[in-house]
């Protein structure tokens, strides 16, 4: 199956992280890779690197500000994109891909890579969970299961700060 959290409302990595305790509270062997962020950033991080171990792979380098640093970026997408799909070799029986569409819409990654990896986790039998910004219809309409999250209301829209342990 192929799951999708997009959308402009706040809870896609948080949904993402719902469905890895899920699987693992199943028994399930469960991988998960960020594309975006750095290390030591998100407080996901410290649970993930306990829980899962080397099945989990912090790649990004923080969002992309400028484009003069798009090939390091693009670099970190492809690292994080060939541990991705050596997990699919790995039996694994969930990835997780937290910030693909991000990637993907920055053009970080080709809709051929991601169609490449769909289709091994297609004959694998392993359940896919892509979070972003910016679902494109290819995927869209490959997709087994789409959420999208809509803010009704934020306080950065007020001008509040990202909230540690809320925000990220």
């Amino acid at each position: 199956m192929i799951v999708v959290y997009t959308g402009d409302g706040k809870g896609k990595t948080s949904a993402a992280m719902g469905q890895i305790m899920r699987a693992m509270g199943h028994g399930m062997r469960v991988a998960c890779a960020q594309f975006l962020k750095r290390g030591g950033v998100a407080g996901e991080q410290v649970v993930l690197a306990r829980m899962l171990g080397e099945d989990y792979h912090v790649g990004g380098l923080g969002f992309m500000r400028d484009q003069r640093d798009f090939q390091r970026h693009r670099d970190a997408a492809r690292v994080t994109l060939k541990w991705a799909a050596d997990r699919l070799a790995e039996q694994v029986q969930v990835l997780v891909l937290d910030e693909l569409l991000y990637t993907l819409g920055a053009g970080l990654i080709e809709q051929e890579e991601v169609q490449s990896l769909l289709d091994a986790a297609r004959s694998r039998n392993v359940h896919l969970v892509l979070t972003g910004r910016g679902l494109p219809g290819w995927l869209r309409d490959q997709a087994d299961l789409v959420t999208e999250l809509v803010v009704q209301k934020h306080p950065y829209n007020q001008g509040q700060a990202a909230l540690r342990g809320i925000d990220f």
